[in-house]
């Protein structure tokens, strides 16, 4: 049992403990009173009084006080002594009253001592370290009274209480077993035996709390394995696990002992160190550890005639008293782990300052997100697209955010926080009504161009109403003709989700008129077989590869190729990111049907984008 939850436990039957001595103990100053004898039982009840406010002032130490594990330990022995100062005081009013035949007393005393001894074994439950002695020093006086009597039934009786007093050790110590397996249960990991997420928040909370009375440091190290999805999926579950109990294995091999390693859940575990009395030697330890873990579990795995190869990211999260939230430590040490992955893999990142600042601008442009599209501050540009002889052809709706507090915020950076908050649902369906209720207008003055180009995020095209969502909108805003000029662009992401779903929803989508464009071609999950299976009708080649076209030979094959592989399929091709002449002309040399970027125009407002098609 954990040594809070022990000391929790012991800290509740306090109250308990003083109820069950100071009344039944007026019990006995009013019998002795009565037979003559009170001064034995009177002088016996001080030391009841005593040794209970005694007993209220550890209550109110362990209620009061945020203690460190060193001041917990301090805590403990005096809970100990307390708990025998009071079986012995009970144990002496057996021995000053079982004289006493003439009054009859001391059938009471023997009463008392088993009923002190059940007490024992009851309330003590989660020591053998309290119970057992107790219990023993209860009966042992009882069973040497029977003997003593010197009479047969002496004897029995005798007999008789060393056979109660066998039963209350077993009995407790049978409660004490199912105690310790039911909170294992509950604090364990059943397939690493490792301590639980449960266990570790609480833990977590305890350690911040003698942190803070020590002024002292500790860690976070945060382990996430890199592409276990791909052996789960692939080798099956079973292969899964049994790498996970190695990994959980290695990296037990790598800790201080003293220090906690558990697993949160799925192949994400958490280490937290010890206490480290500065900073710089706390933040040494973590990144000995960390670059010790990342060695140790990059070597090979034997698993059922499978020899496998892993990685770990790693982030690290510093703890001090200043931290009391132990839900914050753990997403911070969960954002410096996803940026490890973002570099890569297979590497530390450590939370600092300049990654808290951005967390928390972030954190405010998640709330300032919300009310955005409330306060109209959410707006579209346009920007067109050519084809080879400068006429516009199409255009591509853009979404931009003039904040009042901040300026013009751009979509990279809050189109991915609302796509991890859930508000690309609202801000998605907004960009889309806008862009229809835009062709529409535009439509009717005349500026007819053959596509109308709208980004649609991964989330919101798997979001249950989207379908829906544009089939409305498509019957309020957009005829016929009008609809067949959208079209949707997904990024290649896409088809890391469930195929099948992907292309259902593609279909449903298209029997309204609206096609489809697979965006950032090249950069992602590019497969022959997946532009054979998606309704798409076309290709972005992504602006990484336009903008190193006069530079990289490389980038001019992979551009030549993509163009082949097209026309091959029969789709409709658009370079994105076109700066310069020469990057046209070679695009133009290669027949790429659509140009978009700076070299034609940069994005443009609603009345910017009607005066440059009228002008070209």
């Amino acid at each position: 049992m954990d040594n809070r939850y022990f000391y929790s436990y012991l800290h509740k039957q306090i109250p308990v403990m003083v109820m069950l001595s100071l009344f039944p103990g007026l019990g006995y100053i009013f019998l002795s009173w009565m037979h003559g004898i009170p001064l034995r039982a009177v002088v016996w009840y001080a030391g009841i009084v005593l040794v209970s406010i005694w007993g209220y002032r550890i209550y109110k130490q362990y209620i009061d006080n945020n203690l460190t594990n060193t001041q917990l330990k301090a805590w403990y022995k005096s809970l100990s002594l307390f708990y025998y100062a009071f079986f012995l005081l009970w144990l002496s009013i057996f021995l000053l009253f079982i004289t006493e035949d003439q009054y009859q007393l001391h059938y009471i005393a023997i009463f008392t001592e088993i009923g002190a001894s059940l007490v024992a074994s009851v309330l003590l439950i989660p020591d053998k370290k309290l119970f057992k002695p107790n219990v023993i020093i209860l009966m042992v006086p009882l069973i040497i009274y029977f003997f003593l009597i010197g009479e047969w039934f002496g004897y029995v009786l005798a007999i008789f209480a060393g056979v109660l007093a066998w039963v209350l050790i077993y009995a407790a110590e049978s409660s004490h077993k199912l105690l310790m397996q039911t909170n294992y249960l509950a604090n364990h990991d059943s397939l690493t035996g490792l301590k639980n997420r449960y266990f570790f928040i609480n833990y977590l909370q305890d350690m911040m709390a003698s942190l803070q009375g020590e002024k002292t440091w500790s860690y976070l190290l945060l382990i996430d394995l890199d592409h276990f999805k791909t052996i789960n999926d692939s080798l099956g579950h079973d292969i899964g696990d049994r790498l996970l109990q190695d990994v959980a294995s290695r990296i037990t091999d790598q800790k201080h002992v003293d220090s906690l390693l558990a697993r949160l859940g799925g192949d994400e575990f958490v280490v937290v160190g010890l206490e480290y009395d500065n900073k710089n030697e706390c933040m040494a330890e973590a990144q000995a550890l960390a670059d010790r873990i990342l060695l140790i579990l990059k070597e090979s795995y034997s698993v059922e005639l499978h020899q496998l190869f892993i990685s770990a990211s790693i982030g690290v999260s510093l703890v001090s008293g200043k931290n009391n939230d132990a839900s914050r430590l753990i997403k911070e040490a969960d954002i410096a782990m996803y940026e490890a992955k973002e570099k890569g893999r297979d590497g530390v990142i450590v939370f600092d300052e300049e990654m808290e600042q951005r967390v928390e601008y972030n954190l405010e442009i998640e709330q300032l997100l919300h009310f955005s599209i409330d306060k109209n501050e959410v707006s579209l540009v346009y920007q067109p697209q050519l084809n080879e002889h400068g006429k516009v052809v199409g255009a591509e709706a853009l979404v931009r955010w003039n904040n009042e507090k901040h300026g013009l915020i751009m979509p990279d950076l809050f189109i991915p926080i609302a796509e991890q908050t859930g508000s690309i649902i609202v801000l998605g369906r907004f960009i889309m009504e806008t862009a229809f209720r835009t062709l529409s207008v535009w439509e009717q003055q005349g500026i007819h161009i053959q596509q109308f180009s709208i980004n649609v995020s991964m989330r919101q095209f798997f979001y249950y109403d989207f379908v829906d969502d544009v089939r409305l909108l498509c019957k309020e805003y957009l005829t016929d003709s009008a609809r067949k000029k959208i079209v949707f662009e997904v990024t290649e992401s896409i088809v890391a989700e469930d195929i099948d779903k992907v292309i259902h929803i593609m279909e449903e989508v298209r029997d309204l008129g609206i096609r489809f464009s697979m965006d950032d071609f090249g950069t992602g999950y590019s497969s022959l077989s997946y532009l054979k299976r998606l309704p798409i009708d076309e290709i972005k080649i992504d602006r990484s590869f336009v903008s190193e076209l006069n530079k990289e030979q490389n980038d001019q094959v992979m551009v030549s190729s993509i163009l082949d592989m097209a026309k091959q399929f029969n789709l409709m091709v658009v370079a994105e990111g076109v700066e310069t002449e020469a990057q046209f002309d070679f695009l133009r040399s290669k027949q790429c049907g659509i140009y978009q970027g700076f070299y034609f125009s940069r994005p443009l407002t609603d009345a910017e984008f009607q005066d440059f098609y009228k002008s070209n």
